[in-house]
């Protein structure tokens, strides 16, 4: 077993809600920490800046009425997302906050900065670095992060191009701390899938976004709904990184699926900025793992779905 942090410790479900950019919210973190699963939000999804201060208030203090209303079935801890590349501009203030309102557990991505897990670490909280390489996992654990969120392929959004077999195993030969992994997980067999490899969580993303709860279009949900892997589309021509997308919203935009241009690292941009938004609102992340995705419902319905899943899994393999 991994030696986990008590924050981590005590999951009722081995499930961290992965940050979706501009669709999470208060409402979803705070509905899927109420059903037992890590919420998690990016802390550009608050706009104008100054909303992060209201939406941090909002997701402590509902959680602690919560948990003060059920001690013998507390509420999973909550974490935000920073986007730690030199493009994201806010980066000083949004940490402040998260100093402030002593997050749990702090997601960081696209970048390790030993500053940033050293402010997390002052007040007792987990740093949890997203990877999509052994190379970048040894960089992100050297630079002080607690935990490593695998982002093998199938994954939505930015996302790696490595088997999550071949990933998790190159990262348990030297790491024995908190391990997530992410890509194409959408039901609760693959959630013990992910464990049975070597992972203590999963991190399940898409998913979610077909949920009440999710800040999406309607039609985004629907998507998710009717879609499978065969349309997800993989490029780097919206943000300059490689990332999984749904062909119908690039079709929407007026392009071509099958002949989209490169993208160029030059362009790239991370920091919520309007041509980032716009990559994002109007053409669609999404993971391969929709083919599970059935129906919108609420995050708990979802989740008791992938509770009970689970449990058919590790009977069915008789854990």
């Amino acid at each position: 077993m991994s030696k986990l942090p008590p924050v981590l410790a005590n999951l009722p479900l081995p499930i961290i809600g992965s940050p979706l950019f501009i669709i999470s919210n208060p409402k979803l973190v705070i509905a899927q920490c109420k059903a037992g699963v890590v919420g998690s939000m990016p802390a550009l999804n608050a706009r104008p800046a100054s909303q992060l201060e209201d939406w941090l208030a909002e997701i402590t203090e509902e959680l602690a009425a919560y948990n003060k209303a059920n001690p013998d079935k507390p509420a999973a801890p909550f974490a935000i997302n920073q986007i730690v590349h030199k493009s994201n501009d806010r980066l000083e203030h949004d940490m402040e906050l998260v100093v402030k309102y002593k997050v749990p557990i702090v997601i960081t991505s696209l970048g390790a900065r030993t500053d940033v897990n050293d402010a997390v670490h002052s007040y007792g909280g987990v740093t949890m670095h997203d990877i999509i390489n052994n190379a970048f996992a040894k960089k992100a654990i050297e630079k002080g992060a607690d935990g490593l969120i695998a982002v093998a392929a199938g994954a939505g959004g930015h996302a790696g191009i490595k088997s999550p077999f071949a990933l998790v195993q190159e990262i348990r030969q030297w790491f024995d701390g908190p391990l997530a992994l992410s890509g194409s997980i959408a039901n609760g067999a693959a959630v013990l899938a992910a464990q049975a490899m070597g992972a203590d969580f999963a991190y399940i993303g898409t998913a979610f976004i077909a949920t009440e709860e999710a800040r999406a279009s309607a039609e985004y949900k629907q998507a998710i709904v009717e879609g499978s892997s065969d349309d997800i589309v993989y490029s780097n021509l919206f943000t300059g990184v490689h990332g999984n997308y749904l062909a119908p919203s690039i079709v929407a935009a007026g392009m071509d699926p099958a002949n989209l241009p490169q993208g160029d690292l030059k362009t790239m941009n991370f920091g919520g900025g309007d041509s980032a938004k716009k990559a994002w609102k109007d053409i669609w992340g999404s993971g391969q793992g929709i083919g599970a995705v059935t129906e919108v419902g609420t995050a708990a319905s979802f989740v008791e779905k992938l509770k009970r899943e689970y449990q058919e899994a590790r009977s069915r393999l008789a854990l």
